[in-house]
């Protein structure tokens, strides 16, 4: 009797030891096209250590091992510290020891955002619990450069290319980091309903030492060096800087009561923390809260649409990878119509992220080159976020079911990517907020809209299609009747007009074909895989594999 063979046969190899940037000709032709071609090959480099076998299995052991609060120590001495994996500190070193968090406040070459999105890109498809800290103390540097003598302090140590995660006064530390409490109980994203109280020490004022008491209902990575926190002062919602130590070396009454149970990031800590007499320090005007903290957001809200781009690439990299190897019914998956369908669809949307996030880095390098540039990055910014974020999680769920019952299992990293998907969406604002952003600038500078309309205009007369499209869409903003009512469909509309406008200029043209066709012509069903007949899909899935292009997996 021949012997029963143990072996899994017809399995895809996992996707590991491969290039994350060189294995992406979307993101390697957007760095170059939108000005960041000099990273090239430090993002190559890059991208080989996000893919290696040692980061895959960092990114699932951080994952697999949650953080965990300890309020106190053995001797009862309150300490708030969260402790987390090992591989978790392997992987933020790996993202400020890269640069992630500093590169386009430490770099003078133009195009520094692109090239920082690039690499953050990348990063985001090891683990995206790790990014939060990263954006967060990127995002940081605007706000504190409203207070000029504390920045001066704070950035040496803020920009340095070094991780210290040691729980200790920053003085003592090689890098820090920081972060952001804003949200309350009772107001959520109407952060002026905060009821937190800073009240002023000696007189106060801008730079000056106040004592905070209240609470934040959410406070990511929590053992940050320090947060940008809003609290009512006597002159209304103001931002303060409060540190995890008092300047005089004792810890801070900055008390972390639990950490949150997460739907997805979870290698991430979020906490509630009370502010029981926090020192803290004013950045800016009091009164002047949100407008001192806007910057930071604004930055975060970048990072949120750089993140889901990631989340979407790397789910159509898995899908890709898996079907290219998987055999059934006598052919590859990848050869077969209907799968070959699905998977160029997903791809044409990954590539189509790709294009408008990196596009939107770009208009956050030009915002010093004029007014025009400024107006065009504060629009697309929530247009590039709301619809991206809005887009991933129905990716991560089509991309998982192409590996079958394999991708529903944990030890695939496809379940993982699926809970991490609506995670951009909802921070930094939720999609409602962001598209009553983009009314609120289209409000205070409705120049700003012919700003929008002139890249569109960009490629006119490229096909009949998109030029419908756009003078359809340009009569429906027109119209103020309903806006808010209205605003989610509008929002929707105005990215995939950006999005065909950079794929007709700038991709191959069975992609931007793809893309018309399916979103500006509609001649697709509601699901991924529903692209009309005569898209050359094979095209599109060979131009998608995360194997080629230099991204060979070793």
């Amino acid at each position: 009797m021949a012997a029963i063979s143990t072996r899994a046969e017809n399995q895809a190899r996992p996707l590991e030891d491969y290039n994350v940037v060189s294995g992406d000709r979307a993101l390697l032709e957007a760095l170059e096209r939108e000005g960041g071609g000099w990273i090239a090959e430090r993002a190559a480099a890059f991208g080989a250590r996000c893919g290696a076998a040692a980061t895959v299995r960092a990114a699932e052991l951080a994952e697999r091992n949650r953080p965990v609060l300890r309020t106190h120590d053995r001797f009862g001495n309150r300490i708030d510290e969260v402790e987390f994996h090992p591989a978790y500190h392997e992987l933020m070193a790996l993202a400020l020891e890269s640069g992630l968090h500093s590169l386009p406040w430490t770099e003078t070459r133009r195009g520094r955002h692109v090239a920082r999105a690039a690499l953050f890109i990348a990063f985001n498809q090891t683990n995206d619990g790790p990014a939060c800290p990263v954006t967060m103390t990127f995002a940081s540097v605007p706000a504190l450069r409203a207070q000029p003598e504390i920045a001066a302090e704070w950035e040496p140590r803020l920009l340095a290319n070094a991780y210290d995660p040691a729980a200790r006064p920053v003085g003592e530390k090689r890098g820090v980091t920081i972060g952001m409490a804003m949200t309350e109980k009772q107001g959520g994203s109407d952060v002026r309903a905060n009821k937190t109280i800073a009240s002023p020490l000696d007189n106060g004022g801008p730079g000056g030492a106040y004592r905070l008491v209240g609470h934040k209902w959410f406070c990511s990575a929590p053992m940050c060096d320090a947060f940008l926190a809003l609290a009512q002062a006597p002159g209304g919602l103001s931002c303060f800087l409060v540190p995890r130590w008092r300047p005089d070396g004792t810890r801070n009454g900055l008390h972390i009561q639990r950490l949150k149970d997460k739907l997805g990031n979870r290698s991430n800590a979020s906490s509630e923390i009370e502010l029981d007499d926090a020192f803290g320090w004013l950045l800016g005007e009091e009164g002047r809260g949100v407008a001192t903290i806007i910057e930071m957001m604004r930055h975060t809200r970048l990072d949120c649409a750089l993140g889901a781009t990631a989340v979407t690439r790397h789910a159509v990299a898995q899908a890709v990878n898996h079907c290219r190897e998987r055999t059934a019914f006598g052919r590859k998956l990848v050869d077969q119509p209907l799968m070959a369908n699905v998977l160029a669809d997903l791809a044409v949307e990954s590539e189509a992220a790709t294009a408008l996030a990196m596009r939107v880095a770009r208009a956050f390098d030009e915002e010093s080159d004029g007014e025009a540039q400024s107006l065009f990055a504060r629009v697309a910014t929530p247009v590039a976020k709301y619809w991206l974020c809005k887009r991933t999680p129905n990716v991560a769920a089509e991309a998982l079911e192409c590996l079958g019952g394999n991708g529903f299992v944990e030890e695939s990293v496809m379940p993982r990517l699926y809970r991490d998907a609506p995670v951009n969406s909802v921070w930094e604002g939720s999609g409602n907020v962001q598209c009553l952003d983009l009314l609120r600038a289209l409000g205070r500078a409705p120049q700003s809209l012919e700003v929008y309309f002139a890249e569109l205009a960009r490629a006119r007369g490229a096909d009949y299609r998109l030029d419908a499209f756009v003078d359809e869409l340009r009569g429906r903003l027109a119209d103020t009747r309903d806006l808010e009512a209205r605003a989610r469909r509008l929002v929707e509309a105005m990215a995939l007009a950006l999005q065909a406008t950079l794929l007709v200029r700038h991709a191959p043209g069975v992609v931007a074909e793809a893309f018309l066709a399916s979103r500006v012509s509609g001649d697709r069903g509601h699901a991924f895989g529903t692209l009309p007949a005569g898209i050359d899909t094979r095209a599109i899935v060979e131009r998608a594999d995360p194997g080629g292009a230099g991204g060979a997996k070793g």
